[in-house]
């Protein structure tokens, strides 16, 4: 929708994600299914769910008093129904839609022989205000759009995984296109993976909560710019025991969800996505979009996917903890990046070793 309105590029807008960069390529492995798309819709189907009966609840009620009221049998010119020219189920569906729309009486009418169907008017009467105040209710939550606001709230299409402040870190990057503010937005992350109890019970989709360390240093964000969301990999970690291999292998899967109050409505909105663990790249960082120009801060959205590569061990961060933490590591055991350096280094040491 923005992109049609010449706001932001073509390219760019993909549902809820950044734009798509060059990323390294991985080989994708054989998954059953995926839980949460990339979009935000849940991929579970439900199935075999028992179709709950359906009828018309007042008509019935309506038919039921004036059988009981003997109002469907012929009589005398002297009997006083409780409701007049109540024949049939079908002429009892016509008196309710008529009570229930309030379009007037015709020759169907209360009278005041039965108190019993005074009532149902009046209970009648009552549950449809009701009814007119809940549609009213969910058109307004209609037209306010809820779905289109979090259409506007994107995530990086990958995540990474590096070294921040000493600690090995998953993080991801959410930001908001349009000027008006999400209020009390809050980021949670999940792990859907497949485990198995000390009982040998099977759970396919286990979801297991991660801790965000928020830039905010609260569960609350303040979304203004694009901040990077980062979980620290830690000893209560999902991610504690995996290197670099190890989760290229993994099926697993991280979700994202976003969620905050639209300042315009006042409606809660929702945005969710998730990372498989090929969209998730070990020894990189994003790149920052943030300048200040002219005394003011300007965000440039086209780099808000970018990431590159920076020194990172491929080990698990239980190694890393064992070993001493990341500073043991700057030699050696590092991300791709530097595996080519070493073995530069390598090629270079034999050169030397050859030519003394």
């Amino acid at each position: 929708m923005l992109s049609r309105k010449g706001l932001i590029p073509e390219d760019y807008v993909l549902t809820r994600l950044a734009e798509d960069v060059l990323q390294p390529k991985y080989k994708a492995k054989q998954r059953k299914a995926r839980f949460v798309d990339k979009n935000g819709s849940c991929n579970v189907a439900h199935t075999n769910i028992r179709e709950q009966g359906r009828w018309l609840l007042f008509g019935m009620i309506w038919w039921l008093l004036a059988f009981a009221h003997g109002d469907l049998d012929q009589k005398g010119d002297d009997f006083v129904p409780c409701v007049t020219s109540i024949h049939s189920f079908a002429s009892a569906f016509l008196f309710s839609i008529e009570v229930q729309v309030t379009i007037g009486f015709g020759g169907r009418m209360v009278t005041e022989e039965c108190i019993s169907a005074i009532i149902i008017l009046i209970v009648q009467n009552i549950v449809g205000l009701v009814i007119n105040a809940i549609m009213l209710g969910c058109i307004f939550m209609k037209t306010a759009q809820a779905n289109r606001r979090a259409e506007t709230l994107i995530f990086s299409k990958h995540a990474v995984i590096a070294v921040r402040n000493g600690k090995l870190c998953f993080m991801i990057r959410i930001g908001d296109l349009r000027k008006s503010m999400i209020i009390s937005a809050t980021v949670r992350m999940q792990v859907v993976r497949r485990t198995a109890t000390n009982e040998g019970e099977v759970v396919p989709l286990d979801q297991i909560d991660i801790q965000i360390d928020n830039p905010v240093g609260t569960n609350g964000i303040f979304l203004v710019s694009p901040l990077i969301i980062c979980h620290i990999i830690d000893k209560n970690s999902p991610l504690y025991e995996l290197s670099a291999e190890e989760l290229q292998h993994e099926d697993i899967e991280v979700i994202v969800v976003l969620e905050g109050v639209v300042e315009t409505t006042g409606i809660t909105t929702q945005a969710r996505t998730s990372y498989l663990s090929e969209e998730i790249l070990w020894g990189q960082r994003f790149v920052s979009t943030v300048t200040e120009e002219e005394g003011m801060y300007a965000v440039d959205y086209s780099k808000f996917g970018n990431t590159v590569k920076v020194p990172t061990p491929v080990c698990s961060a239980k190694k890393l903890d064992e070993d001493g933490g990341p500073p043991r590591f700057k030699l050696h055991d590092f991300s791709p990046t530097s595996s080519v350096r070493r073995r530069h280094l390598s090629l270079k040491l034999k050169q030397q070793s050859i030519c003394q």
